[in-house]
């Protein structure tokens, strides 16, 4: 029982658990001065000041980088994440599959630009993040982000370029900033990541022992060490190792954190009838009996040490209390907290005594679906399964080498999902993720939906992909989507009339506004001329629409319909949460039908009206049509 505090709170504390909700990564620990003694020293948490500023500093702050945890280039990978950009996303219908009714995304660019662009769509809103980022091999492909080599070193060290220009390097093992190139990478894109993962959220890191170590650590700072699940160890292979120098290595791994572990609550799986005969009832008896569950006793063995806290009773039905023979595994609070909420068996044994016993892998309510905790070591899911699922569906297992397996992701889905829940991965490779999300919600009829991001890295031309016909990865994940969504709907075609294997691609470039490099009086009446309308010459409705949508932060898979009203066409986003028309001189008669549709919100192009006077019209316009709001009316009504 909480015993009443008669104290002022702590506003030191509160102000800290703010800044640790805001930036998890400033928390460190001190030297609690006050309460120490020289025969025992005691911490107290703190705040990093340094990195603070340095996390509301768009610049490098100076000073030396001293953190727990640093490398050369850290604070630059903060200054990056935390910067700016002048991009959007461009829609690509021709590439995209049922473009009109899917909800899933594939997103073709830079992860760490594309996911500053989704931070407004999808803040808090993403359930589920799984990424197998390049693991630092010392040939994999490195984005060349700014906290990086000045251009020109690193041009005259690497001279790589993607198709558009982009510059890439590999970042080689004779590279002296080896380790921290790759931790910066991954560290300002996780920092972005963390915004968009929901509260009840999970994300899963693939990693291998060159960087587990790095990456615990810097998923530690980023997510916050509280918020720490577990490490699931993947036993990739079953044999080989003619090639290993020392030891046969059969494992990766999984880093699994969450958003807040206040908020997590248990994480119960469905159970498979491979996973209940092998784990679960060949160890009970009486499980079939019990009701779907196994126990096991709350008694410790003799192998745990004594702990004086660890014996208290535990009331029994008929009023008496049970002691344990020695001491219990639980504390007396969490053991109450069980009583409480059932999940204690107290029975009399077979020399009439009272036992306790734990209660593991419930049933769910109906008794239809047995739920159970998953172990965190995946067995008889090897790498070999991707290989093989690669050639099944495009042919050549040399495509895309090595990829993870669907149904290895497919197994971890689950652990964070609901059937209606956003699944991100911004380092889609062959695009396993999408694959598993369609196979699983063809299983369970769940309406999960994906947003891929990948780096369009060119392929090789003596590549089999270059071969095929592949240019780039994003051609493949894509042709991969687009064939595993067949088969999975040719393969169960009665339940899955109604699955989602479509999805919008949407490609990064640069604003669909024109920038202004010059100063005033640098201008000639020919470039006035051009400047006429502010939005760039190739832009389309739709390039103009979406970007709409990402800089008002709505979603970028709902349905939208195009019409003529008035010889302009209006487009209408999710039945009104938008409503857009680029059109130049809009009639006012144009201004007044949107405006009776009383739409959350509305957008003209700069240029659609012939004078100030006019765009003030139009504000004027919605005020009287939609009175109500008329308070609200400009941050509801803009032009572009």
């Amino acid at each position: 029982m909480t015993k009443m505090k008669f104290e002022s709170p702590d506003m030191t504390a509160q102000n800290i658990d703010r800044i640790a909700a805001l930036f998890p990564n400033c928390i460190t620990e001190m030297l609690d001065e006050e309460h120490s003694t020289p025969e025992k020293k005691v911490y107290k948490r703190a705040v990093n000041f340094d990195l603070l500023k340095q996390m509301l500093s768009p610049d490098v702050v100076d000073g030396d980088e001293a953190y727990e945890f640093t490398w050369v280039g850290k604070k630059a990978a903060i200054v990056e994440a935390n910067k700016p950009i002048r991009k959007t996303l461009r829609p690509c219908v021709a590439e995209s599959k049922d473009w009109d009714t899917t909800e899933n995304l594939y997103i073709e660019g830079d992860n760490l630009e594309v996911l500053k662009l989704l931070q407004e769509s999808y803040l808090g809103k993403v359930k589920m993040i799984y990424i197998d980022p390049p693991y630092n091999t010392g040939n994999d492909f490195i984005y060349a982000d700014d906290f990086m080599r000045s251009q020109e070193e690193e041009n005259a060290q690497m001279g790589m370029y993607d198709e558009d220009e982009n510059r890439l390097f590999k970042n080689t093992d004779t590279n002296g900033r080896f380790h921290s190139d790759w931790c910066s990478v991954i560290y300002s894109r996780l920092m972005l990541a963390r915004g968009l993962l929901a509260d009840t959220g999970l994300i899963f890191v693939s990693i291998d022992d060159c960087e587990l170590t790095n990456m615990r650590r810097i998923c530690d700072e980023v997510f916050g060490e509280t918020n720490f699940v577990d490490t699931i160890i993947w036993k990739k292979r079953y044999g080989g190792g003619a090639k290993e120098k020392w030891l046969v290595s059969l494992q990766e791994y999984v880093l699994v954190y969450c958003k807040n572990a206040a908020l997590l609550g248990e994480l119960y799986v469905p159970l498979t009838k491979d996973s209940i005969e092998r784990y679960y009832q060949k160890k009970d008896e009486n499980y079939a009996t019990r009701g779907g569950y196994r126990t096991h006793p709350l008694e410790a063995t003799k192998s745990m040490d004594a702990r004086a806290n660890l014996v208290y009773p535990i009331p029994a039905p008929d009023g008496s209390e049970i002691w344990p023979k020695r001491q219990w595994l639980w504390s007396k609070d969490r053991a109450y907290e069980a009583l409480v909420k059932g999940e204690l068996e107290i029975y009399q044994g077979n020399d009439g005594s009272w036992q306790v016993a734990t209660k593991q892998y419930l049933r769910d309510a109906d008794g239809t679906e047995r739920l159970g905790k998953m172990f965190s070591i995946i067995e008889n899911i090897y790498t070999q399964h991707g290989t093989n699922e690669m050639i099944s569906l495009m042919g050549n297992a040399k495509i895309f080498p090595f990829p993870k397996p669907s149904s290895f992701v497919k197994q971890l889905l689950p652990l964070a999902s609901d059937k209606d829940s956003i699944v991100l991965d911004f380092f889609s490779g062959s695009a396993t993720t999408a694959h598993a999300v369609m196979q699983l919600n063809a299983e369970d009829g769940g309406h999960r939906k994906f947003i891929m991001v990948q780096l369009p890295e060119p392929c090789d031309e003596a590549s089999e992909a270059y071969k095929a016909g592949y240019k780039n990865i994003c051609e493949i994940g894509k042709e991969r989507i687009r064939r595993a969504g067949d088969k999975i709907k040719s393969e169960s075609p009665m339940t899955t009339q109604d699955l989602d294997i479509g999805f919008r691609v949407l490609k990064l470039d640069d604003s669909n506004m024109k920038d202004v490099y010059y100063a005033p009086d640098d201008y000639d009446q020919g470039m006035l001329a051009g400047l006429e309308s502010n939005i760039k010459d190739d832009r389309t409705d739709l390039d103009l629409l979406f970007g709409c949508l990402i800089d008002w932060g709505l979603p970028l898979s709902l349905p939208y319909k195009s019409e003529q009203l008035g010889g302009c066409t209006v487009h209408t986003y999710n039945d009104g949460d938008l409503i857009a028309c680029f059109d130049a001189n809009i009639p006012e008669s144009v201004v007044k039908e949107i405006a009776q549709r009383k739409p959350l919100r509305a957008v003209f192009r700069d240029s659609g009206f012939a004078s100030s006077p006019e765009k003030i019209n139009v504000f004027e316009i919605f005020k009287l049509y939609m009175p109500e709001d008329a308070g609200d009316i400009s941050k509801r009504v803009r032009v572009m």
